[in-house]
């Protein structure tokens, strides 16, 4: 059967290309502060190692099998693909390093110097090569490669040092890990910020290292392995899930090469060496002159002086707290009015204190909550630990598997279990990747519930870096929903039917598109509006292109990855798409169908990929409350507006910059007006005082003064 092409459509893997480029013309904007703008080249580089680790290699497995099948949104084979990213990855490591060379040209005047051995001044070489003698060299673990020494596993992501080492007429390889355990900077002494990375280091005494050989032909080289590994391959029938994942763990670190970055050109012979040895494609091979690595710009941006962070660094901005009246028990609060919070401009501190207060407050019978991702460190896990200790019945469904998160889920799955917690996990085949909390308690003789669903994980540390809302909310019908879906997940029911909650794979997609023919019905009063990180959802797309076509307006803000192509004539001439990159990472899905009394407003977890609508449990609520509807409004109008850091989607998968002259920053605008909410819940808190607030009719009163 011939494969349909959709002429409105891009692939995947190239869209996703596009939008890390996005992220990299942010440390090419010079208005964005220097130590920030390096941060979005960590970024970028980061994002592109998870990019080979994830979706190339799980393209190189179709390869590997032989998969021929044609790509729907673009009509590229498996391989096709592969070589399209090759082709478009390489200028990007161009314009990557030519961005890292500029910042780090114009850091230096500000004291703050990533050198290389070469431009040390003489005590600095002396301090460098007495911290390579008496810290690194007893620590390297040096390997020369010949009949009696195999060529090692190379560690995904780990750098290496490598050279030519010859002991008279005999040449061999060197190989030199740069040990994972020591810092991946060395600081020079003196009073500005003057480092030089360990790589570097390594490199420049290699000969002491090789004592009694001839060394050349330095080199870095960093292995990325396919790490599209699933705990569900070759697993053991019965065989306890988290036993399965510490197994996957293991597995990922043996998988093979997608990608080799080198830090010098190489020459044929040792092109055909490596790729020999790793069974790879010379067009796999990389060139980058900045670090591999660059995670510790954001270490190095914490040991700037108070005095030249300025204008080194975006101004400190601190979550506001203003959802809530600080004092009063959150949990009064939400029986009377529904709360919403928007991460990171309102902290998530009301929602823990909610936690906090149910874990002893005698009327609570049960907490039961989904985790996709914590922190290192979650005060979460120490309340719901807490409520387990006094006697609650605390259930937590833990996602195991979530990518390169999974052995923090796994200590922290122990730990749960440890105090008492019932801990459940997902699914054979579905991820769990919903964001719900439901707090069950005893008023008088009644059962009652609080319900809390977000677009954003129960992360205390990435709250305060991702866009995300948490709605909390008291509306029974909502927490009677909340509780069949729990009971759902532990007897291991997908197909549970909701009166209000959207849930999948059973119903959110059905419910989505079925939401969008109601507006097709309307033509062009219709009105949709849908913010997500990424859309590749083939029956989503094409319900867009219907209602475009209809003429409906359609409004879609993308982060990420987009497969439709607006302004396509014929298809897609009433779509718009946007994406907004900037100071924090846009992480909220929001669903609005329709205006005015008829809209029907809906926050969740899942964006439009058919591994969410399909492979995933994920849950979207309907917002019913008044204020908080108008809030969430107010929002998407204002992120449509953004003309500072947003970006136009062409019909040539191209993005551009908006024209206008409003300097419509979004993220800025929801800075500014948090901070005035604040103030403004403080000083009516003030000119109320504590005394009285618990009265009838008072708190309630007072909260609606301060959301507006």
């Amino acid at each position: 059967m011939r494969t349909e092409i959709l002429d409105y459509t891009q692939n995947r893997e190239l869209s996703w290309l596009k939008f890390n480029q996005r992220v990299l013309q942010e440390a090419e904007d010079p208005s964005v502060p220097l130590l920030e703008r390096m941060k979005f080249v960590s970024i970028f580089t980061s994002n592109l190692d998870e990019f080979f680790m994830i979706r190339v290699g799980s393209l190189y497995d179709l390869v590997s099998i032989g998969d021929t099948k044609v790509d729907t949104r673009s009509g590229l084979t498996p391989k096709q693909q592969l070589e399209k990213i090759y082709e478009a990855v390489a200028p990007l490591y161009k314009e990557r390093d030519k961005t890292y060379a500029d910042i780090k040209r114009q850091l230096q005047p500000y004291g703050v110097c990533s050198l290389t051995i070469k431009e040390l001044e003489q005590p600095e070489k002396k301090f460098v090569k007495k911290y390579f003698k008496e810290q690194l060299l007893p620590v390297l673990s040096p390997q020369i490669v010949d009949a009696n020494h195999p060529f090692p596993h190379l560690i995904s992501n780990q750098i290496y040092v490598i050279a030519y080492v010859k002991d008279h007429d005999k040449k061999m390889v060197g190989i030199v890990p740069v040990p994972q355990f020591v810092s991946e900077i060395v600081y020079l002494p003196g009073n500005d910020i003057r480092f030089i990375r360990t790589e570097n280091i390594i490199k420049e005494y290699l000969e002491l290292v090789f004592e009694h050989y001839e060394v050349t032909d330095k080199n870095f080289i960093r292995v990325t392995r396919n790490a599209d590994v699933s705990p569900d391959d070759d697993a053991e029938y019965d065989e306890d899930f988290r036993k399965r994942m510490k197994k996957t763990l293991h597995k990922r670190r043996k998988m093979a090469a997608v990608r080799l970055e080198v830090a010098e050109n190489l020459n044929k012979e040792q092109e055909k060496y490596l790729c020999g040895k790793l069974s790879i494609e010379p067009n796999q091979i990389f060139r980058t002159k900045a670090p591999m690595v660059l995670a510790y710009m954001f270490q190095v941006a914490e040991k700037i002086p108070a005095s030249m962070k300025r204008p080194l660094l975006y101004e400190p901005f601190s979550p506001q707290m203003y959802s809530v009246i600080k004092d009063v028990s959150v949990m009064k609060q939400v029986k009377r009015q529904d709360v919403l919070l928007s991460y990171p401009y309102e902290s998530m501190e009301p929602f823990l204190r909610l936690i906090k207060e149910a874990a002893s407050d005698p009327n609570v019978m049960t907490i039961k909550i989904t985790i996709y991702r914590l922190a290192k460190k979650a005060r979460l896990v120490e309340y719901l630990c807490a409520a387990a200790e006094n006697g609650k019945e605390v259930t937590v469904l833990i996602e195991l598997r979530a990518r390169f998160d999974e052995q923090n889920n796994i200590d922290w799955s122990e730990r749960l279990e440890d105090a008492g917690c019932r801990v459940i996990y997902g699914f054979e085949e579905y991820k769990v990747h919903s964001k719900i909390c439901l707090i069950t308690y005893r008023n008088r003789n009644e059962i009652q519930y609080i319900t809390q669903i977000g677009t954003g994980n129960y992360n205390e540390k990435t709250a305060a870096m991702y866009t995300d809302l948490s709605l909390i909310t008291a509306n029974k019908e909502i927490g009677e929903d909340a509780a069949v879906f729990f009971k759902n997940m532990s007897i291991g029911n997908l197909e549970g039917e909701y009166s209000h909650l959207l849930v999948a794979p059973g119903s959110l997609k059905q419910r989505i598109l079925l939401l969008m023919e109601e507006e097709i019905r309307k033509g062009d009063r219709g009105h949709i509006i849908m913010k997500m990180n990424s859309v590749t959802d083939l029956d989503f797309i094409r319900k867009v292109a219907e209602a475009s076509k209809a003429g409906v307006k359609v409004e879609l803000i993308v982060r990420g990855i987009c497969c439709i192509l607006p302004g396509v004539e014929g298809r897609t001439e009433n779509l718009s798409v946007i994406s907004i990159v900037g100071r924090y990472l846009e992480h909220a899905r929001i669903f609005s169908f329709g205006e005015g009394a008829e809209q029907k407003l809906y926050i969740g977890s899942a964006d439009m990929m058919t591994r969410n609508t399909e492979k995933r449990v994920e849950v979207a609520c309907p917002v019913s409350d008044p204020s908080i509807k108008a809030r969430i409004n107010h929002m998407l109008q204002v992120m449509l507006s953004d003309d500072v850091k947003a970006r136009i989607l062409t019909n040539s998968g191209v993005y551009v910059e908006k024209s206008g002259e409003k300097n419509v920053n979004s993220q800025e605008i929801f800075m500014q007006e948090a901070v005035g909410s604040a103030k403004k819940a403080e000083k009516m808190y003030e000119q109320n005082g504590r005394s009285g607030l618990d009265k009838k009719g008072k708190l309630w009163e007072l909260l609606k003064k301060i959301l507006g």
